[in-house]
């Protein structure tokens, strides 16, 4: 008996081997689904919420099937790959998201943040400040700061996965920051999470920002 292939028993870092022998055998793509498919629903539910996440994360690894023959494979984790696809169909949606962010900056309270966290006890309207913030923000700009805050990015990973220079990373995080503090001065706890790094790696997760609505 047999056991999986060496690309499936090994760690995510043989993404790369999983796609470049999917293009022969199509059924070992599933692996890749298996394996990532969980990050992105989550990441695309915290933007969208669950209705709209089963439909991005489908999508997502849809075109990455389709396009698995166009990988480099000198990236031998996909993570990055996947969530710029994942990125690219949210910002499609972006009218939806800001409209959703407005609401609940509004209101204290809009059906997508019930998917911002798995805590029953959140106090949603403490999350209206920051949903205007991130509102207010830029496509471009808020799709880096939650790469990096709600999906681990790294910084060199955010760039590959938006296809962007890293400055333009670092440029992008740093207005995002600057203009989420301003929006939220009023609240220490939320400036303490957000001051930036020194050096190029993201915080641990939960201190780039707020851990409330990070986890």
């Amino acid at each position: 008996m047999t056991g999986p292939p060496p690309a499936l028993a090994g760690s995510p870092a043989d993404d790369a081997d999983v796609i470049a022998q999917s293009l022969d055998e199509p059924e070992l793509f599933a692996g890749l689904y298996d394996r990532h498919a969980p990050d992105i629903h989550r990441y695309a539910a915290r933007r969208l919420g669950e209705g709209a996440a089963d439909d991005i994360t489908a999508e997502t690894f849809l075109i990455a099937f389709r396009t698995r023959g166009r990988y480099d494979t000198a990236h031998r984790l996909a993570r990055p790959w996947l969530y710029g696809i994942a990125a690219n169909l949210i910002g499609k949606h972006r009218r939806t998201e800001v409209r959703a962010l407005k609401a609940l900056a509004r209101t204290g309270h809009d059906p997508v943040a019930a998917s911002w966290s798995d805590r029953s006890d959140d106090r949603i309207a403490v999350q209206a400040p920051l949903a205007g913030a991130l509102a207010a923000l830029s496509p471009g700009d808020r799709h880096v700061l939650l790469l990096v805050a709600w999906a681990d990015l790294g910084y060199q990973e955010v760039a590959e996965a938006l296809r962007i220079p890293l400055g333009t990373v670092r440029s992008r995080l740093n207005r995002a920051r600057r203009k989420v503090r301003e929006a939220l001065s009023t609240d220490p706890a939320f400036t303490s999470a957000l001051d930036p790094t020194p050096d190029a790696s993201p915080a641990p997760a939960g201190q780039e920002l707020n851990p409330s609505w990070t986890k």
